[in-house]
């Protein structure tokens, strides 16, 4: 099992280094815009855009993950199609090939000839990566193979990693935009209950050296299942809750609350958020990085009350924070029940279509989404919204 997730982690990093590299020259990224069309189209954007690099990195997870697990590049599943259209109008299926040179070669007739831009991304495409995890390598739990589906958002964040802003400031840790805002999604999932196992979140844009200009990146993991739960995290928490876990748990219910939202959230929302959470509210780019706050302990919940993420966008993030004893839940059924009744909170599950939708939408959160770390926290935050918006609920 442990086999698995860091497999998942190698082949995130080797995701991150193509979108470092695509990013490198400005004349090699303008020829990797492709704008959406049709039923792949995400109506929350204007205009909604894919990358050669959305499309590489996740078939270099399809094929890493078979070549190492036969059978299971079969059961990954993600936003992008791989067929791309050159200047001429040629349509070109984008696979990795068995050499280097042969992949380059593909890459051309993408991007129109440019050979010296093909064969830098061929090279990282190939390129092997070296990543250990001791935690994880003494990990022992046995999942089967079978059961195992993987949701892969290749580049979470298209906008903001086309636009590629690198002096965004942060509010308290959290960036409202910028490449700090971009992430490489995995989630692993079980394809009989829809319950997220596995998630991993590489942030490829973490931190600049700002006297070379490079950029560095974060990953973090997570592993749920059968009562096992293990994450990245753990050992920081567990030292900082050593010292504080009386003081935490005395004041968890009192705590001011924080919360991380979309710059496109309905008012009615961000009015009671400011009611529950007065200034403690931070907009922010990118499903998978307002996920990632809430992981890194930046917000206590992110809330969207639109159907417009996807399971793609939620599986690897819910995932870690199972490990972590939190979860992501369905917004639109937590504000018509009651936190007081005890009920067990509709929990996201990634294995089954929304009955008469098509395209994207097959795999849309229909009810929006609340991720949390912490359960007595959600419930709090819950009643409290909920009195917040009163009558307004029903309009959600």
């Amino acid at each position: 099992m442990s086999d698995i997730l860091l497999e998942l982690l190698r082949v995130s990093e080797k995701a991150a280094n193509i979108a470092r590299a695509c990013r490198q020259q400005e004349a090699l990224f303008q020829l990797l815009i492709e704008e959406k069309k049709g039923a792949e189209k995400n109506k929350k954007f204007a205009a909604d855009f894919k990358t050669l690099a959305d499309v590489l990195v996740q078939e270099v997870i399809k094929q890493n993950m078979e070549n190492k697990f036969p059978g299971l590049g079969k059961k990954v599943f993600g936003e992008e199609s791989n067929e791309f259209t050159n200047d001429l109008g040629e349509k070109i299926t984008v696979e990795l090939q068995s050499t280097e040179k042969e992949t380059a070669e593909l890459l051309s007739r993408v991007l129109n000839g440019n050979m010296l831009a093909s064969e830098a991304l061929a090279k990282v495409v190939h390129e092997d990566v070296d990543l250990t995890d001791p935690t994880l390598e003494s990990l022992e739990i046995s999942i089967p193979q079978e059961i195992l589906g993987i949701w892969v958002d290749p580049i979470d964040s298209t906008y903001q990693y086309i636009k590629g802003s690198a002096n965004v400031k942060s509010n308290q840790g959290v960036f409202p935009s910028g490449l700090q805002c971009v992430t490489i999604l995995i989630g692993v999932y079980d394809l009989q209950t829809g319950l997220p196992l596995m998630g991993v979140i590489n942030q490829p844009f973490a931190s600049q050296n700002l006297t070379t200009l490079r950029w560095t990146g974060q990953c973090y993991w997570g592993l749920s299942y059968m009562g096992n739960n293990i994450h990245s995290l753990q050992l920081a928490i567990s030292k900082s809750n050593s010292e504080t876990q009386t003081e935490n748990s005395d004041r968890e219910s009192s705590n001011p609350f924080s919360a991380v939202i979309s710059t496109s959230e309905k008012d009615t929302i961000k009015t009671a958020l400011s009611d529950v959470c007065g200034g403690s509210v931070f907009p922010a780019a990118g499903a998978g990085y307002k996920s990632l706050c809430v992981v890194q302990g930046l917000a206590d919940i992110y809330i969207f009350s639109e159907d417009t993420t996807y399971k793609w966008d939620s599986c690897a993030a819910h995932a870690i924070l199972r490990a972590m004893g939190g979860g992501i839940v369905d917004m639109k059924e937590c504000l018509e029940r009651s936190p007081d009744t005890g009920l067990d909170l509709p929990q996201l599950l990634y294995h089954v279509e929304n009955k008469g939708a098509s395209g994207v939408d097959l795999w849309a959160n229909k009810g929006g989404l609340i991720a949390y770390r912490s359960r007595n926290r959600l419930d709090t935050f819950l009643s409290r919204l909920i009195q917040s918006l009163g009558p307004l609920k029903t309009q959600t």
